[in-house]
């Protein structure tokens, strides 16, 4: 299988408080949207708006099968939200979005990343590949390994005191409900 590089540009809204990491966008053909997390049947959207709304729909466009990528983009420019994820280039062993099948030929820089959010107090991650990878990328600051999920461990980079995060995969093959998904 040929290398693939990540389609998308990192989203860094200026005063971002949270790096939210994932390991790698799905195939295209799965995408309802240009942006982080496009597969409709991915958790995500419909866990921050319920974590943040109390309603799980509240980004999702049911009749398009998409979500409201505005009101996201403007949701997480208030929240002082980034994303990005944790693999720049990989290689598809299996042409499908599991992370199980994904094998990682370079790593994004997030130390890099991280210095050029200022704001920057936690970087979270959604499953267990990229928590792998940003543990990897951690280790020159003290992370050996990461955290379980819904825990967090501390770290320094820059005289700046951070914190590490792992949260459960967003996906559906994740077996948590929904509603667990957005309790941790």
């Amino acid at each position: 299988m040929p290398p693939e590089t990540h389609p998308l540009q990192p989203f860094l809204p200026a005063g971002a408080r949270v790096l939210l990491l994932g390991s790698f966008p799905p195939p295209r053909a799965r995408w309802s949207m240009d942006f982080f997390y496009p597969n409709f049947s991915n958790d995500m959207w419909r866990v921050m708006g319920e974590v943040f709304f109390n309603d799980k729909d509240r980004f999702v466009d049911a009749s398009q099968r998409t979500f409201r990528l505005p009101m996201l983009r403007a949701f997480l420019e208030e929240k002082g939200i980034a994303l990005y994820d944790t693999a720049t280039v990989v290689r598809r062993l299996r042409q499908n979005a599991s992370d199980k099948f994904l094998e990682v030929v370079e790593s994004t820089d997030i130390p890099a990343m991280m210095r050029c959010l200022p704001a920057l107090r936690a970087v979270v991650t959604t499953g267990q590949k990229a928590s792998e990878i940003l543990a990897e990328n951690l280790a020159p600051f003290g992370v050996l390994e990461s955290p379980s999920v819904g825990k967090s461990v501390p770290f320094s980079i820059d005289e700046r005191n951070l914190r590490f995060y792992r949260m459960p995969s967003t996906s559906r093959a994740y077996p948590l409900p929904l509603v667990k998904k957005a309790e941790v």
